[in-house]
């Protein structure tokens, strides 16, 4: 039950009631003190329901956090899912925010087992992670492929956490996107509907959380509170030097040293293919085809100097006879050097000679490679 009352100088605290209910108590506090035990309490609450599905067999709670750019998403998701772990959990950490690439790189959505803490450097330990590709930054480019890939992941993390009796009950935490108006409320309820949430944190958007307490089902607690203290809104130049940066880290390490491979790539020996093609009228569309499906055509890309310095997801995918959109990639590579006469691409790669697979999907996202 929500109590909407809220005083001059006073904040929401929720706890857990007895039959595992979500409650808001008013309690005077000073706002800078307590933000951090909002989070605490939950922890404490999510805990009390991981408890719960574990007596009764059942999966434990799936968390999305939401709100709007700026106020502390990825913040609250690393708090909940290191007290998660430091009980000796197994949570599920899922990134649907394309735009920073916390488990690869920007222009991607992830899942990762979370077995340790984060550090402070280096984030979690990102070994086997679960990526499908977007190919940009920007959710307003192509809605209908991200709404394939999101609902894809919900599947496939919905089925390794059956098999992992440990991670099932551990549940699940869901970082998003701060596109929260018109199209991108929708994007955020679709997610919700597909990994079957149990609880929304809603974060410094009271307009937000009334939406979603309208129109989630009424067993999704939705709950409002405080943005995470020190944020600060970033500028674009900001962002896309973070993003730069986040592929850097994915080539060279950071505080541990990667070396990467640089090679030549015969264009003959590779078949590069982009998702989308440009919107036609349904007039112009082939007979039974409607035009949000050239949203998800592979367009066939010709090598050349268009090519440079773009990254190239390795897809998994063995041909394009499979469903390419809907498997998972493999790892990056980063085009440096064209060569035209030779007809070959000089690529910068995290393992030698040769390429896992010869299927390569084209991405908006660019690096100049200094090193």
């Amino acid at each position: 039950m929500v109590d909407d009352k809220e005083k001059e100088g006073e904040v929401q605290e929720f706890v857990l009631d007895p039959d595992a209910e979500l409650r808001f108590e008013v309690e005077n506090k000073n706002e800078t003190v307590v933000v951090e035990s909002f989070y605490l309490n939950c922890h404490a609450c999510l805990e009390q329901l991981r408890q719960k599905a574990e007596s009764e067999g059942k999966r434990g709670p799936v968390t999305m956090i939401v709100g709007p750019t700026d106020v502390g998403k990825s913040t609250v998701t690393r708090i909940l899912l290191n007290y998660a772990v430091r009980m000796g959990r197994r949570p599920l950490f899922v990134d649907l925010d394309i735009g920073q690439g916390q488990i690869s790189v920007p222009g991607t959505i992830g899942a990762l087992l979370v077995e340790r803490p984060a550090t402070v450097e280096e984030g979690f330990s990102q070994q086997a992670p679960l990526v499908f590709h977007m190919g940009t930054t920007k959710l307003q480019t192509n809605q209908t492929l991200y709404n394939i890939l999101v609902s894809r992941m919900a599947e496939v993390v919905q089925e390794r956490m059956q098999a992992n009796k440990k991670a099932n009950v551990s549940g699940m935490i869901v970082n998003t996107s701060g596109w929260i108006k018109g199209d991108g409320y929708k994007l955020l309820t679709h997610a919700a509907q597909a990994f079957e949430v149990d609880v929304i944190l809603v974060l410094d958007q009271e307009r937000l959380y009334n939406e979603l307490v309208r129109d989630m089902p009424q067993f999704v607690k939705v709950v409002l509170l405080p943005k995470s203290g020190g944020v600060v809104e970033r500028s674009a130049q900001y962002r896309h030097e973070v993003r730069d940066k986040r592929v850097r880290e994915y080539f060279y390490g950071l505080r541990t040293p990667l070396h990467p491979h640089s090679f030549d790539v015969k264009w003959s020996d590779v078949r590069i293919y982009k998702i989308g093609a440009p919107a036609l009228p349904d007039s112009c569309m082939p007979l039974g085809m409607k035009a949000e499906d050239n949203m998800t055509k592979l367009v066939a890309v010709t090598p050349g100097p268009n090519l440079l310095h773009h990254l190239l997801a390795v897809s998994f995918a063995a041909s394009v006879e499979d469903d390419v959109i809907q498997t998972n990639i493999a790892g990056f590579i980063c085009v440096t050097n064209v060569d035209v006469e030779r007809q070959m691409l000089t690529v910068l790669s995290p393992q030698p000679r040769p390429l896992p697979d010869t299927l390569l999907i084209l991405s908006d996202i660019q690096f100049m490679d200094s090193h």
